[in-house]
């Protein structure tokens, strides 16, 4: 059995970062991949996010992830949710498959202990953003009560507007709230370049400042639980969701110099989604996660 080993590259201040690790060797594996990388928080996929097949864990599978937490010491982990699911669709047989695949997700993750599920709110596909937001909360509420399991949460996450996507202004994610029954269950996950292309600024310390100021005065900072650090490929507020390397798109190294040194978000898991490019030669996760790192203050 591995056990933890320290880091050269990580930060002195207990900031938690991490980034999405890949399962194809085993849900545990991707815990000693995190921890090889130098984080202490990773997000995972439990199955295979492109299908509706669903995947039932094994004792041993779940044993070897419960080993691994406690060997790396990662407990700030995060799931993601099938790319298919959507809560808000008019199609029935969608949303029976939604219901269903959100329903297993939840369960995959108290078996393992993982304490937030990300989840895309949904797009609503003509039906309108009001009546969306409203069947995606009662889609919420017959989750909870399907699997009442309190330890792992649902996090919505902010959109890029795309399309009929519901999430791209904090006013959608806040309704969605304000309709769940239980409120403790849910949370939110802002993605950079999600809400730099719905066209929230983070540029400048000011406007860094009043966009994170409207999310705590439209949802509350206490409710916000994973964030995930994406350059964004295109402009603010082109509603185009394109993730670029950490510095290398139009948000800019600066907006990311204030997440990582802004202690009101010291306790929230910051996950890397960026590029990868492993089969090109390059190792990205390790140069991204280099970049956050030198640009927390040590003092």
């Amino acid at each position: 059995m591995r056990t933890r080993q320290s880091h050269p590259n990580l930060p002195i201040k207990p900031c938690l970062l991490g980034a999405h690790f890949s399962i194809a060797k085993g849900l545990h594996q991707a815990l000693y991949d995190a921890n090889h990388y130098g984080c202490n928080a990773a997000q995972i996929f439990t199955k295979n996010a492109n299908t509706w097949k669903e995947r039932t864990l094994t004792s041993k599978e779940i044993e070897l992830f419960k080993a691994a937490q406690q060997d790396t010491g990662i407990l700030d982990i995060a799931s993601h949710t099938s790319y298919l699911i959507n809560l808000a669709t008019q199609d029935p047989r969608k949303l029976a498959l939604s219901r269903e695949a959100l329903k297993q997700e939840l369960k995959r993750c108290t078996q393992l202990g993982i304490p937030w599920v990300v989840l895309h709110p949904g797009a609503h596909m003509g039906a309108g953003a009001k009546e969306g937001i409203k069947q995606i909360a009662a889609e919420i509420n017959i989750l909870f009560e399907a699997v009442p399991d309190r330890n792992t949460g649902l996090a919505l996450e902010a959109t890029a507007g795309q399309g009929s996507s519901i999430g791209h202004c904090f006013e959608h994610l806040s309704a969605i709230m304000d309709a769940v029954k239980e409120k403790g269950r849910l949370g939110i996950c802002l993605d950079t370049c999600h809400i730099f292309a719905a066209g929230y600024d983070l540029r400048t310390v000011e406007v860094y400042e009043a966009t994170m100021a409207e999310f705590d005065r439209v949802i509350g900072l206490q409710h916000l639980k994973v964030i995930h650090l994406n350059d964004s490929k295109k402009e603010l507020g082109t509603r185009v969701d394109r993730h670029a390397n950490i510095g290398e798109g139009h948000i800019g190294i600066d907006t990311f110099r204030y997440l990582m040194n802004d202690q009101r978000l010291v306790a929230v898991p910051k996950i890397l989604e960026t590029p990868k490019k492993k089969d090109q030669g390059q190792d990205l996760d390790a140069i991204n996660l280099k970049r956050l790192r030198k640009l927390i203050k040590l003092s």
